[in-house]
């Protein structure tokens, strides 16, 4: 019985396979412009940050280094800007927030990246699926035209197994963008970690260096 019920599904044809993977492809394209939109619009050069962050922090102006970063929504930005809110407490303080800003945009860093390495992975076997159903459709009609008396039609036969075939490179042509688009969106979620790091210890070692001690102890000399 589940067999029978598998053959009527089968029997429908790789069509139906098509309209998801087309379907798949819309969600995986949407998903790519709204990456690359994202980056863009939060794209900050992170050397002229940090340069200027360096030159605040040391001149001891906390609110304009502040101001620097607060008012855009990029992740470098967002985490300074925490860490700046609590350098009152201390510089501990200072990175313990740090820390934990990182950690809470990350996901919104990446956002639906998942989603193309979900697609990349599994689109050709969706359409090694339809190209599966495809033939067994074709065997089908070539059987029932030979049971019907008639010959069979091997060009009918052919072409019914060509555009089974379709499925599998639509299926590819599907995968291989998505794949592509995560590993650039992954490496530039990487990067751009890295850059947030980066910052964030320039600026514990700016305030560091800003309170260190006027004239440091002479080292001890010890005497045998």
């Amino acid at each position: 019985m589940l067999t029978q019920l598998f053959l009527k599904v089968a029997y429908t044809g790789s069509e139906w396979v098509l309209w998801v993977l087309l379907l798949v492809n819309f969600i995986s394209v949407a998903t790519i412009v709204d990456r690359i939109l994202y980056l863009r619009r939060n794209k900050v050069d992170g050397e002229a940050l940090g340069s200027q962050l360096d030159q605040l922090l040391r001149a001891g102006d906390l609110r304009g280094a502040w101001t620097l970063v607060s008012e855009s929504e990029a992740i470098e930005c967002v985490v300074i800007a925490a860490g700046l809110a609590a350098l009152a407490r201390g510089a501990q303080a200072c990175s313990e927030a740090m820390l934990s800003a990182k950690a809470r945009v990350r996901p919104v860093l990446e956002a639906r990246i998942n989603i193309l390495g979900t697609i990349g992975s599994n689109a050709p076997y969706v359409g090694l699926l339809g190209t599966v159903l495809g033939i067994i459709k074709a065997a089908h009609d070539m059987t029932a035209n030979t049971a019907g008396g008639g010959g069979a039609d091997v060009n009918a036969v052919m072409g019914g197994a060509f555009e089974a075939l379709i499925a599998t490179a639509f299926g590819l042509v599907v995968a291989i963008p998505a794949v592509i688009a995560f590993n650039v969106f992954q490496r530039k979620v990487r990067q751009t970690l890295a850059q947030t790091d980066s910052l964030s210890h320039q600026v514990l070692a700016s305030i560091r260096y800003d309170r260190r001690p006027a004239n440091p102890p002479a080292a001890q000399t010890v005497h045998q």
